[in-house]
Order: structure tokens, then C-alpha cells, then sequence
């Protein structure tokens, strides 16, 4: 059974001129449970020893979580971060990384989820949990 109460595809999110866009973010599948993104590994999101910024992997899985947490909401909600933990396991230095948002608990007013990100050779980079703040909107367009 799915747990999505909405598609990628019909939200309205301004993925234009933000952090989203500007570091290469790609939502790339929708599954039954799951939400998956890419993001490139290249000057936008490698630090000053040429390996993947720890807190480019941050964005990406507080980015998959917390759209991941909007797709499962009603209309008139929305989501907002609590917390974010990320342990970063492995380095890399080109290519790309994949984030796989799972969820651990879908609440009325929070979620919990478990995102992995793995390298291109599916090796875990790094394993983030966020907490999400489910609230009525306020005014605010997503």
C-alpha cells in the first residue's frame, strides 16, 4: 500500500533559484514507500580537499525527507524540519550520490525519516534521520 497522499509530479514546489537547484538536485523515483534523488558531486558540493562537502549530503537528505514528508500530508499542511542527523560513513570525490528518503514513522503531527545516500557504486556515503513538524499552512505557497 502506498503511503503517498500526493505525486512528485503535482506539487507546486519552487524548485527554481534555490539551494535545490543550485547544487544539481534531482528527484529521480517515486516508489510504493520510497523517494529517491540525485545530486552531482563537482565544484558545487565538494569542499576544499576535493571530497564531497559532509553538508551536501546534509542538504540532499534533509531535502528528500522533508519533500518526501510534504508528499505524504493533506492539502493545507505542510512540513517543516525539527531536527536533522547525518553520520557521514564514506568519501567521494566524483560523479554523483543517490538518496533513498524511507519513512520510520508518519504521524499526525511529526514523521521520522531514514535517508541513505549511497555513492555510484552503491556504497553508503552517508545515513541521515530527520525529524518533521507537520503544521497547518500559513500562508505560505508550496
Amino acid at each position: 500500500m502506498s503511503i503517498w497522499k500526493r505525486s512528485l509530479a503535482s506539487l507546486d514546489f519552487p524548485f527554481k533559484d534555490n539551494l535545490v537547484t543550485h547544487l544539481g538536485i534531482e528527484f529521480i523515483e517515486q516508489g510504493e514507500d520510497f523517494l529517491k534523488a540525485k545530486m552531482p558531486v563537482d565544484q558545487r558540493t565538494i569542499q576544499p580537499f576535493g571530497l564531497l562537502h559532509g553538508g551536501a549530503s546534509v542538504v540532499l537528505a534533509e531535502t528528500l525527507g522533508s519533500v518526501a514528508a510534504q508528499l505524504c500530508c493533506e492539502e493545507g499542511l505542510m512540513c517543516v524540519g525539527l531536527e536533522v542527523n547525518a553520520n557521514h560513513i564514506r568519501a567521494v570525490r566524483s560523479g554523483h550520490i543517490v538518496g533513498v528518503a524511507t519513512p520510520v514513522h508518519l504521524g499526525r503531527t511529526t514523521q521520522v525519516w531514514c535517508i541513505q545516500v549511497s555513492d555510484q557504486g552503491q556504497k553508503v556515503v552517508c545515513v541521515a534521520r530527520l525529524t518533521i513538524s507537520v503544521i497547518k499552512e500559513r500562508g505560505i505557497t508550496l
